[in-house]
């Protein structure tokens, strides 16, 4: 869902109620395309965030922590210089386009007032922030075009900025709305969704979906086969539209299956009952909610994509070792018949004599004592061959005793890797990739100072101060009670084995990697509703957090330990019982405490 310039025209009104005369504060660049205007004003703080990025490019005020880099880029740095202490003065747009000029009073080196402008073009993948100066120059922006990109409008510094070519569209703001409609009636051979996109300004498909849909009760329908009930339908919700632009609009989340899909400034009734809409107080909070979560996912699957590789890898070895094993495995299963050989040929030695090739014996280990036939060696006396195969009998003992033992240990390895993987996919700030790098590093899966490629990577990870380790997860439930959830494995550890109390309750999904889950408990006994919500912490936190039903085991954490040897965050328990829960991602928002 790309950002419209109508929705774009109500967000306008937002950031000129919320920071129009606000002084910025501070400016952080956490990724290549964003932007966070850290915004000061005399009633409220705000921050004000940017992003250039093809899929998600936006303007909005947030609320989320943004990890930002140890060292600013460039760019970064030279917006700090230009624009920290600037004031915002206005913030214009043209029309419904998808342009926001935001308007800066600041000084320059020698203290005299200008003006500055940072335009922020919501376009795609032609998205881009561009700081201007006071004689409409480029001083720079976040994606530099060249003539090899673009001959038509270059984007570099000392270049006269303008701004990207106007769309002829009718602007619903300021036109007639039956000359609109007759617009849109003269595109006879395209639906009708597709010809309000095409006649109207700032207007994003499910907006258009939506008007058909008003006016004809189909998402689909043809301009051609408008009625004159349904052209007066028509014109009427072009009205409310218009409304709609000029007061606050309605800022509506679609989602899916619990997932978001759209979001939009008019309430959906297209959708029917396969999507559900929820309503927001403002579009920042829609926006925040929408985007979020899924940079998030998107800026950690990047930087952890070694670590992925690297354990898919040792994933794919590790099972691929066990496949091979159990195999070797299934052929010691026949040991027993070696020893019956051996018993069978030392009780008939006076029947047999070197050179035979064949044992032709009762076999009294059979209900019906049928006759078996034996190879044997001709070269080999009947006793030499007896030995023979109690020799084959106690390798094949031997070897089922090592390769059971190998298998125990390759299924460790294995579920391991697979606990490591669910903490890395949870992950959601560097440091905790860090100390998910440092856990593989000591456990000897990554080499230390080594990416996934062998090379060095940049830093010294075992040199100077290391950062303090990150606590755990901190909730508390609705009782009052404390709950405390592991980010990692070696926190799973530090949190079950040295920070809880004996009598702190232990919950863990049932056979399932996740996080250990641990209710302090003060020495009171939590009710039923707090284990209820604590199991529902430990499955949302673990790799069945997309399952219906999940079992989650809960004990005394003195009944939980740790096998000598045993990896990190491998633990046995007893005397537990078992709950059956959905994980819940709201209860685990409403229940976090911060940090």
């Amino acid at each position: 869902m790309a950002l419209d310039g109508a929705m774009l025209h109500l967000i306008k009104k937002e950031i000129e109620e919320g920071a129009v005369g606000a002084k910025v504060d501070k400016i952080f660049q956490p990724a290549r395309e964003m932007l966070i205007l850290a915004m000061r004003g005399k009633n409220q703080n705000r921050k004000l965030l940017l992003s250039a990025s093809a899929n998600s490019a936006r303007i909005h005020f947030t609320e989320y922590p943004v990890e930002n880099p140890a060292q600013p880029p460039m760019l970064c740095m030279l917006l700090r210089k230009k624009l920290c202490g600037a004031r915002l003065a206005s913030v214009e747009q043209a029309g419904l386009e998808r342009v926001l000029l935001l308007r800066f009073d600041a000084h320059n080196e020698l203290g005299d007032e200008i003006t500055l402008t940072l335009a922020v073009e919501i376009m795609g993948r032609h998205s881009n922030l561009i700081l201007v100066d006071e004689r409409g120059l480029i001083v720079d922006s976040v994606k530099r075009i060249d003539s090899e990109r673009s001959s038509l409008r270059m984007i570099l510094p000392g270049l006269k900025y303008e701004r990207p070519p106007a769309q002829d569209k009718i602007n619903l703001m300021e036109a007639d709305l039956p000359s609109v409609v007759e617009q849109v009636k003269t595109c006879k051979d395209k639906k009708l969704d597709k010809a309000l996109m095409e006649v109207i300004q700032g207007i994003s498909p499910i907006v258009a979906r939506e008007i058909a849909y008003r006016a004809t009760g189909f998402t689909d329908a043809a301009v051609a086969e408008l009625t004159q009930g349904q052209t007066e339908k028509l014109t009427y919700h072009l009205g409310k539209l218009k409304t709609l632009l000029e007061d606050k609009g309605e800022p509506n989340l679609v989602s899916s299956n619990g997932k978001p899909v759209d979001f939009t400034f008019i309430y959906p009734q297209q959708y029917g009952a396969s999507a559900v809409s929820s309503a927001y107080e403002d579009y920042s909070s829609l926006l925040d909610q929408y985007y979020f979560k899924r940079d998030l996912n998107d800026r950690m699957k990047s930087k952890s994509q070694d670590l992925l590789k690297i354990l898919a890898n040792s994933s794919a070895r590790i099972s691929k070792k066990l496949m091979l094993q159990q195999e070797e495995l299934k052929q010691c299963a026949d040991r027993e018949q070696y020893r019956i050989n051996g018993d069978l040929i030392n009780a008939n030695l006076h029947l047999l004599q070197k050179g035979d090739v064949l044992a032709e014996v009762v076999d009294y280990y059979s209900e019906t004592c049928a006759t078996v036939k034996i190879k044997l060696d001709p070269t080999l006396t009947p006793a030499q061959n007896a030995q023979k195969y109690y020799k084959e009998y106690r390798k094949a003992q031997a070897a089922e005793q090592h390769l059971t033992e190998r298998i125990r240990q390759g299924q460790e390895e294995l579920d391991y890797i697979d606990s490591v993987l669910d903490a890395l996919s949870r992950a959601k700030t560097e440091r905790e990739l860090a100390e998910i790098r440092q856990e593989l590093s000591e456990q000897g899966v990554i080499k230390r100072g080594k990416n996934v490629s062998g090379k060095p990577t940049s830093g010294k990870p075992n040199s100077g101060k290391q950062p303090p380790k990150l606590p755990p997860l901190r909730f508390v439930s609705d009782d009052g009670f404390t709950i405390l959830v592991g980010r990692n494995n070696q926190q799973n550890d530090r949190l079950t084995l040295k920070d809880s109390r004996h009598y702190d309750i232990w919950l863990h999904t049932l056979k399932t990697p996740g996080s250990h889950t641990v209710i302090v408990c003060d020495g009171k006994q939590p009710p039923d509703r707090t284990i209820e919500q604590a199991a529902q912490l430990a499955a949302y936190h673990s790799s069945a957090r997309e399952s219906g039903l999940v079992p989650v085991d809960y004990t005394l954490i003195k009944y939980v330990s740790k096998p000598r040897g045993a990896k990190p965050g491998m633990v046995i328990y007893t005397h537990q019982s078992t709950v059956y829960v959905h994980p819940d991602e709201e209860l685990a928002q409403r229940l976090a405490s911060e940090q």
